[in-house]
């Protein structure tokens, strides 16, 4: 058995769970943007997977952004194939809960995403965020370019230097090209718009970021 004390490593494939070939189903629409979750996007889009702690509440965090055209929540970075949340909940898929932000760059460039991102989470923690423990939860960023990538390492050397500043220990974030979304069950996704008083972990460490100007809906 894969016992709980070793969620806190990533399995071995002798390890994961071997999943599944049908892929998760979900809804058409955005709940509360009312725009497709799936590909194809609108011409000029830009899209990054962004890992911090428990989907729900980053995913709410990217919707609220002018800019945004849609969001999702999935699993990504991992072994097991179409994972369900219960089987990512193990610790044997190595997926991370991950939430697909697609934005339109010329009103929300990527810095300001990135902003939102180093802000919203702690990303010192390693394979946890506050009280959620485990692999699912580490800190990632999963980009689609090499253009993506540098901006994206420019942005943790700069907020490095922050938390350096206030006494804060090393970002543990991984950087790493945009692997296989599995997108999450449908009552997963947009959770806090349909639960409003629903659980949210989200929580940075206070640290301002100097990249990136936000604007809200």
């Amino acid at each position: 058995m894969f016992a709980s004390s070793t969620k806190l490593r990533l399995p071995t494939p002798d390890e994961a769970l071997p999943g599944r070939s049908e892929a998760m189903r979900v809804a058409a629409k955005h709940l509360v943007l009312d725009a497709p979750l799936t590909p194809p996007f609108p011409p000029g889009t830009e899209h990054l997977l962004v890992g911090m702690g428990c989907f729900w509440g980053a995913e709410r965090l990217f919707w609220k952004l002018a800019g945004v055209h849609t969001t999702a929540v999935g699993y990504a970075a991992g072994l097991t194939r179409n994972p369900s949340y219960r089987e990512v909940c193990t610790g044997r898929t190595g997926h991370n809960e991950v939430v697909l932000v697609v934005y339109d760059p010329r009103t929300l460039p990527l810095e300001a995403l990135l902003r939102a991102f180093w802000e919203g989470h702690d990303p010192t923690q390693g394979m946890r965020q506050g009280n959620d423990v485990g692999t699912q939860y580490r800190s990632g960023l999963y980009l689609h370019s090499p253009e993506q990538r540098a901006v994206a390492e420019a942005s943790r050397d700069a907020y490095q230097a922050r938390l350096s500043a206030a006494g804060l220990g090393p970002i543990t974030t991984e950087i790493l090209p945009q692997p296989t979304l599995y997108y999450a069950e449908d009552d997963h996704q947009q959770y806090l718009a349909k639960n409003p008083g629903g659980y949210c972990g989200l929580g940075g460490t206070g640290v301002s970021c100097a990249v990136g100007a936000l604007v809200s809906r």
